[in-house]
């Protein structure tokens, strides 16, 4: 038997959650919000938001869901989301369910590999925002990427 070649397509579900422009981190936080409810201090999830080249977000992505402790983040996926919806840049969201806003040594490491691929083909990592119940860090405002 003959293996089939599969079809891929770009696909986009319109969402509730209105069209912003990003001035601040304090914005892109606000919005990501949007994406967490009380499982923020459960277990660690990752998502994107794409942008513009007027840094206006066109759309989001779940990139994975782990544990209490932290969650698994494929590059690849980023790459591809920010790739196929022609993003000019990506802000990179996690949630820490302990509450402790501070970045990991993982979580600057990560930062700054993705940052790299996502150069490769000229999309800017804008910032990566680490949010817990009631804060949040952004990254680019502390200079760590």
């Amino acid at each position: 038997m003959k293996k089939k070649a599969v079809e891929y397509s770009i696909t986009a579900k319109k969402q509730d959650f209105e069209v912003v422009k990003v001035y601040s981190s304090i914005d892109s936080a606000n919005f990501a919000r949007k994406f967490y409810h009380e499982d923020i201090l459960i277990y660690e999830s990752a998502f994107i938001i794409l942008m513009n080249k007027a840094c206006n977000i066109t759309g989001y992505a779940k990139i994975s869901q782990g544990g209490i402790c932290g969650t698994p983040v494929d590059k690849r996926l980023i790459a591809k989301y920010a790739i196929e919806t022609l993003s000019a840049g990506v802000i990179f969201v996690h949630n820490h369910p302990s509450g402790n806003k501070n970045p990991s040594n993982e979580d600057i490491k990560m930062t700054n590999s993705l940052k790299n691929i996502l150069k490769l083909f000229d999309i800017k990592l804008l910032d990566s925002i680490i949010l817990t119940e009631n804060d949040y860090l952004s990254m680019s405002d502390e200079c760590l990427i």
